[in-house]
């Protein structure tokens, strides 16, 4: 039976704890990384999130790009922590840079109901964090005011999507939906 969830909020506000412990108890549980590595304190902090997860039975696959077809892959019955879709919008922004290419906010849409179409054939549990980055005062540059408005789209489309939806304060769960 397919069961969705967001969990958003601040920065270090426990997401990825809460996430985690909503699986805790799943037979299979597999771990969507989207983190790139991209300086040494990054590559040891993957290492050690890898080492703590090994241990308690999750299956890392690393992943910036194309989440839709990790799902799309994924046997009926799987529980999947997505960590994090802050860090796959990101990307997504980077690999248009790369290619010379713009990204907007209806590119984003697109990749979001890209996910959302094979989340709708997964027969699994997906939870996915993601970061809350309205909640404070408009950004002074174009990229960041897209990465704010991309994030934004990304969380509305998947909070519609979601059977449920959690803001974490301090570390503190509170259930939205």
């Amino acid at each position: 039976m397919r069961r969705i969830v967001l969990v958003t909020g601040g920065a270090r506000s426990g997401k990825s704890s809460f996430a985690e412990s909503l699986l805790r108890d799943a037979s299979e549980k597999v771990y969507i990384a989207t983190a790139p590595v991209c300086d040494e304190e990054m590559t040891e902090r993957i290492r050690r999130h890898k080492l703590r997860r090994e241990k308690e039975n999750w299956r890392t696959i690393e992943e910036q790009i194309n989440l839709s077809a990790i799902f799309d892959g994924l046997p009926a019955g799987t529980a999947v922590l997505t960590d994090c879709l802050t860090l796959w919008i990101s990307n997504l922004i980077w690999k248009a840079e790369q290619e010379k290419r713009t990204f907007s906010e209806s590119d984003m849409a697109a990749e979001t109901e890209k996910l959302i179409r094979s989340l709708r054939r997964f027969d699994g549990t997906a939870v996915f964090v993601i970061n809350e980055v309205g909640l404070g005062i408009v950004p002074d540059n174009p990229l960041s005011r897209l990465f704010r408005d991309c994030s934004g789209r990304c969380s509305q489309m998947m909070a519609a999507e979601a059977d449920e939806l959690y803001f974490l304060v301090c570390g503190i769960p509170q259930r939205i939906k």
